[in-house]
């Protein structure tokens, strides 16, 4: 059965042995953070938080939604069933069926007359934010964040685009929030678009949406293409939505919270620092961001606020976004003509990794005939889309290395990458300014050097690759079934 909305998605958890209630009351003031923080390092269950000491009752907060088990074949459990995959899917498998789904017919939303989010609507000066559970989730943090793990809905004045994305929100007072509106990013392109009509942007965030919504939200697909679309294509039905009480949009119906209002580019605020997906809390002060002015706020009973503490990986960045981004990226190279048989950003490297891999007859494929040429071409591939703007590091190999397998991609790195041949560079190319290395001219600039890393073999060789000394590699098929099926023949348990 679909899971089409949080409560249904918990209850998957809970059938797995992904959720761990917390029925003694929390503090928001970091130790909730803190808890979250140590379940994604531990690989523990999703913490599902009932009582806080510190905010009256009334609901109730998920944290690490989409994070990484330790449980044996479940390790990327959360993010297969969110996307209704089986529980027991790889990340390659995952990044497979996204890509496939680009190439197939959008799947329009639908609009339903109403949902359980409006069993309790306040609206203009009744609104209150501080009514709900707002965390400060990192010690360093400028502010609470709100919005972790939330839809923002925005929608082009002329109505030819309606944009679903993720972007951190922090809670200014009772009726303000504040948050990085990039103008690169296409929340920060539409807000432009109203903004140059003298107008403030009309939005809608959703929050605790069914559990495929945010994996969209992070895909990084081009501009004027709509993610609910898209969605609708990947899970083969459409998504209901429903309309606003305030502004003229329509939000996912599964939402727990919804909040309407408008954005201000021309009012800004201090918002910030946020520890975030590179792993640190930046030591840069507070910037001047614009405002959310919030008009109407609904919820559920007893709703969920699904909460997302970044930083070191593995967390919701690094799955949501990062795997999503793999397949985009796998998608397009292909589109190219590259003969690409995986891309995958490993979920250790923060997004500052992508690791492409190709057969060992990819001249024949492509009619390149070195392996530098081969690298300039990908970096090209990678680095003028919107998927690669994030990525600042490629690693290019054979793929007799799964990339998944970050203990085989480092001993693969360290004897396949020549330190002086076959590098493609690439000068004040588009960055994401949070990048956790980027001086602070960069991130003004959010423009950076990236490389390409050539670890193929070298060109003299051909299509030849020496044998890998391993077990799966090194031994005939035959020995290598044969050792399998005794193994414990052997006495190793």
């Amino acid at each position: 059965m679909p899971l089409t909305d949080l409560r249904q998605y918990i209850e998957g958890l809970r059938s797995l042995g992904e959720i761990q209630e917390i029925d003694v009351p929390v503090s928001l003031d970091l130790e909730l953070g803190a808890i979250t923080r140590r379940c994604y390092e531990n690989g523990a269950p999703a913490p599902l938080f009932k009582a806080f000491s510190d905010h009256p009752s009334g609901f109730r907060i998920l944290g690490a939604p989409a994070g990484t088990s330790r449980q044996p074949g479940l390790y990327l459990s959360r993010v297969a069933l969110s996307l209704g995959l089986p529980p027991n899917s790889s990340g390659l498998e995952i990044a497979e069926a996204m890509a496939a789904s680009l190439d197939l017919p959008p799947v329009p939303p639908v609009v339903v007359d109403d949902a359980p989010c409006f069993e309790n609507t306040t609206t203009g000066d009744d609104v209150d934010l501080t009514r709900l559970p707002v965390p400060l989730l990192h010690h360093g943090d400028g502010g609470r964040y709100l919005n972790t793990w939330g839809c923002i809905v925005a929608r082009t004045p002329d109505g030819s685009w309606t944009n679903w994305s993720i972007a951190r929100m922090m809670l200014v007072d009772s009726r303000r929030m504040s948050g990085i509106v990039a103008a690169e990013q296409h929340v920060g392109m539409v807000a432009q678009a109203w903004a140059d009509i003298g107008k403030p942007m009309p939005f809608a965030l959703a929050l605790g949406v069914e559990p495929a919504i945010p994996f969209v939200c992070g895909m990084p697909l081009p501009a004027h293409v709509n993610e609910s679309d898209r969605l609708g294509a990947f899970l083969g039905r459409a998504i209901e939505t429903v309309r606003c009480r305030s502004v003229d949009l329509e939000a996912p119906a599964s939402a727990e919270i919804l909040i309407e209002g408008y954005l201000h580019l021309d009012e800004k605020v201090a918002e910030g620092p946020m520890g975030e997906f590179a792993g640190y809390v930046p030591v840069e002060p507070s910037m001047r961001r614009p405002v959310y002015r919030v008009t109407a706020m609904s919820h559920r009973n007893n709703a969920i606020l699904p909460v997302v503490v970044a930083g070191e990986p593995v967390e919701e960045n690094h799955t949501a976004w990062g795997i999503p981004t793999s397949a985009q990226i796998l998608h397009d190279l292909r589109a190219s003509g590259i003969p690409v048989t995986a891309s995958w950003i490993p979920l250790e490297a923060a997004l500052h990794w992508l690791v492409v891999t190709v057969p060992r007859d990819w001249r024949r494929r492509t009619g390149i005939e070195d392996s530098a040429a081969l690298c300039q071409r990908i970096g090209k591939e990678v680095f003028t889309t919107k998927a690669g703007a994030v990525i600042p590091k490629v690693i290019v190999l054979n793929d007799d290395v799964d990339p998944t397998n970050t203990r085989e991609l480092v001993w693969a790195f360290a004897t396949r990458c020549h330190p002086l041949m076959g590098h493609a560079t690439f000068e004040h190319i588009p960055a994401a300014p949070l990048l956790a290395y980027l001086r602070t001219s960069e991130k003004v600039a959010s423009a950076t050097g990236k490389v390409v890393y050539n670890c193929l073999p070298p060109d003299e060789w051909g299509e030849a690759l020496p044998i890998r000394a391993s077990f799966r590699h090194g031994y005939p098929p035959e020995i290598v079934d044969r050792v399998k099926r005794r193994w414990h023949e052997y006495g190793f348990h």
